[in-house]
Protein backbone atom coordinates (compact mmCIF):
# COMPACT_ATOMS: atom_id res chain seq x y z
CA UNK A 1 0.00 0.00 0.00
CA UNK A 2 1.42 3.10 -0.88
CA UNK A 3 2.13 5.86 1.67
CA UNK A 4 -0.27 8.90 2.19
CA UNK A 5 1.14 12.02 3.68
CA UNK A 6 -0.42 15.43 4.06
CA UNK A 7 1.58 18.50 3.24
CA UNK A 8 1.43 21.75 6.08
CA UNK A 9 1.55 25.25 4.74
CA UNK A 10 4.82 25.04 6.05
CA UNK A 11 6.86 22.86 3.95
CA UNK A 12 4.96 24.54 0.79
CA UNK A 13 6.31 27.86 1.70
CA UNK A 14 9.86 26.47 2.58
CA UNK A 15 9.62 24.90 -0.85
CA UNK A 16 9.54 28.19 -2.94
CA UNK A 17 12.02 29.59 -0.56
CA UNK A 18 14.63 27.88 -1.56
CA UNK A 19 15.26 24.56 -3.84
CA UNK A 20 18.21 23.75 -1.43
CA UNK A 21 16.27 21.93 1.50
CA UNK A 22 14.57 19.52 2.55
CA UNK A 23 11.23 21.07 1.57
CA UNK A 24 12.25 21.34 -2.15
CA UNK A 25 13.45 18.05 -2.88
CA UNK A 26 9.97 16.50 -0.99
CA UNK A 27 7.91 18.60 -3.55
CA UNK A 28 10.02 17.68 -6.34
CA UNK A 29 8.85 14.11 -5.50
CA UNK A 30 5.71 14.60 -5.08
CA UNK A 31 4.11 13.53 -8.31
CA UNK A 32 7.17 10.35 -8.27
CA UNK A 33 4.76 7.47 -7.37
CA UNK A 34 6.32 7.03 -4.20
CA UNK A 35 4.04 8.45 -2.05
CA UNK A 36 0.20 10.20 -2.07
CA UNK A 37 -0.70 13.32 -1.55
CA UNK A 38 -3.83 14.27 0.17
CA UNK A 39 -6.02 17.08 0.79
CA UNK A 40 -9.12 19.00 1.75
CA UNK A 41 -10.78 21.79 0.79
CA UNK A 42 -9.72 23.47 4.19
CA UNK A 43 -6.07 22.29 3.52
CA UNK A 44 -6.51 23.80 -0.07
CA UNK A 45 -8.07 27.20 0.84
CA UNK A 46 -5.35 27.70 3.17
CA UNK A 47 -2.18 26.35 0.53
CA UNK A 48 -3.64 29.14 -1.70
CA UNK A 49 -3.94 32.04 0.85
CA UNK A 50 -0.65 31.07 2.77
CA UNK A 51 1.56 30.50 -0.87
CA UNK A 52 -0.44 34.29 -2.49
CA UNK A 53 0.80 35.74 0.65
CA UNK A 54 4.25 34.12 1.61
CA UNK A 55 5.31 33.38 -1.89
CA UNK A 56 3.99 36.34 -4.36
CA UNK A 57 6.68 35.33 -6.54
CA UNK A 58 4.66 32.27 -7.42
CA UNK A 59 1.76 31.71 -9.20
CA UNK A 60 -0.21 30.41 -6.05
CA UNK A 61 -3.04 29.45 -7.80
CA UNK A 62 -1.37 26.94 -10.60
CA UNK A 63 0.46 25.36 -7.81
CA UNK A 64 -2.86 24.55 -6.15
CA UNK A 65 -4.23 23.36 -9.55
CA UNK A 66 -1.33 21.05 -9.82
CA UNK A 67 -1.38 19.27 -6.20
CA UNK A 68 -5.42 18.91 -6.75
CA UNK A 69 -5.15 17.07 -9.67
CA UNK A 70 -2.41 15.09 -7.99
CA UNK A 71 -3.70 14.87 -4.98
CA UNK A 72 -6.39 12.41 -3.33
CA UNK A 73 -8.90 14.70 -2.36
CA UNK A 74 -11.26 14.07 1.03
CA UNK A 75 -14.43 15.54 2.28
CA UNK A 76 -14.39 15.42 6.13
CA UNK A 77 -17.10 14.82 8.34
CA UNK A 78 -16.17 14.89 11.54
CA UNK A 79 -15.12 17.47 13.81
CA UNK A 80 -12.83 17.14 17.11
CA UNK A 81 -11.77 20.79 18.15
CA UNK A 82 -9.68 22.16 19.43
CA UNK A 83 -7.16 19.18 20.37
CA UNK A 84 -4.06 20.43 18.82
CA UNK A 85 -1.71 23.14 20.07
CA UNK A 86 -2.71 25.23 17.42
CA UNK A 87 -6.33 24.74 16.63
CA UNK A 88 -6.13 26.06 13.48
CA UNK A 89 -4.25 23.04 12.77
CA UNK A 90 -7.15 20.52 13.83
CA UNK A 91 -8.53 19.67 10.41
CA UNK A 92 -5.32 18.70 9.18
CA UNK A 93 -5.34 16.29 12.18
CA UNK A 94 -8.65 15.02 11.01
CA UNK A 95 -7.32 14.85 7.39
CA UNK A 96 -5.04 12.45 8.54
CA UNK A 97 -7.33 10.79 10.22
CA UNK A 98 -9.75 10.30 7.60
CA UNK A 99 -6.76 8.77 5.03
CA UNK A 100 -4.33 6.98 7.50
CA UNK A 101 -1.45 9.50 6.08
CA UNK A 102 1.71 11.09 7.56
CA UNK A 103 1.35 15.12 8.39
CA UNK A 104 4.61 16.45 7.04
CA UNK A 105 5.42 19.20 8.81
CA UNK A 106 8.49 21.99 10.08
CA UNK A 107 6.10 22.81 13.29
CA UNK A 108 6.52 18.84 14.44
CA UNK A 109 5.74 20.08 18.79
CA UNK A 110 2.26 21.39 17.39
CA UNK A 111 1.12 17.76 16.40
CA UNK A 112 2.45 15.78 19.21
CA UNK A 113 -1.23 14.93 20.30
CA UNK A 114 -1.61 13.56 16.97
CA UNK A 115 0.21 10.27 18.23
CA UNK A 116 -2.73 9.36 20.40
CA UNK A 117 -4.79 8.92 16.82
CA UNK A 118 -2.31 6.79 15.54
CA UNK A 119 -0.66 9.11 12.84
CA UNK A 120 2.60 9.88 12.54
CA UNK A 121 4.09 13.04 12.44
CA UNK A 122 7.56 14.26 10.73
CA UNK A 123 9.91 16.76 8.99
CA UNK A 124 10.25 16.69 5.41
CA UNK A 125 13.69 15.57 5.89
CA UNK A 126 13.17 12.83 8.58
CA UNK A 127 10.15 11.32 6.01
CA UNK A 128 12.67 11.59 3.41
CA UNK A 129 14.97 9.74 4.99
CA UNK A 130 12.27 7.46 6.49
CA UNK A 131 11.32 6.38 2.11
CA UNK A 132 15.03 6.42 1.42
CA UNK A 133 15.34 9.73 -0.20
CA UNK A 134 17.90 11.08 1.65
CA UNK A 135 20.85 9.49 3.47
Amino acid sequence: MMTQIILDTNVLVAAFKSSRGASYRLLSLIDSGKFQLNVSTSLVAEYEEILRREAPYINATDVVDYLCAIANGHKIFFLWRPILRDPDDDFILELAVKCNAIIVTWNVKDFRKASGFGISVMTPKEFLQQTGELP
